[in-house]
């Protein structure tokens, strides 16, 4: 019954900016991580970046530290990611997703050690002159 559904995604030039949204709805669940994935054709899943829902601690791949933020908005029941120097590695479909296990840290889900519980549909962000 839980839904996670992305938005902010679409074609931006190399070095640009973008932000993604991803409101979860329907039965109320406090989350223990949320955070975004992506995937580019021919690719693995890849963890972007992941926040805790209690002391909002952030995780960042080492692909996007410095360039992405991760941030909540309790109220909204959304968390976003924003997109800054964009480069055209970046393209992908980005993924939000979430789990409710105490045990799912921000790092193991993250980093694929624990697959979360609840996926968005996706959103398209594309790199490109």
């Amino acid at each position: 019954q839980v839904q996670l559904v992305e938005s902010g995604g679409g074609l931006v030039q190399p070095g640009g900016s973008l932000r993604l949204s991803c409101t979860v709805s329907g039965v109320t669940l406090d989350y223990h991580s949320i955070g975004w994935f992506r995937q580019a054709p021919g690719k693995e899943r890849e963890g972007v970046s992941c926040i805790d829902s209690s002391d909002g601690s952030p995780y960042y791949a080492d692909s996007v530290k410095g360039r992405f933020t991760i941030s909540r908005d309790d109220a909204k029941n959304t968390v976003y990611l924003k997109m800054n120097s964009l480069r055209p590695e970046d393209t992908a479909v980005y993924y939000c997703a979430a789990d409710g296990q105490i045990i799912t840290t921000v790092y193991a889900m993250c980093v694929g050690r624990i697959n979360p519980t609840h996926w968005g549909q996706g959103t398209q962000v594309t790199v490109s002159s």
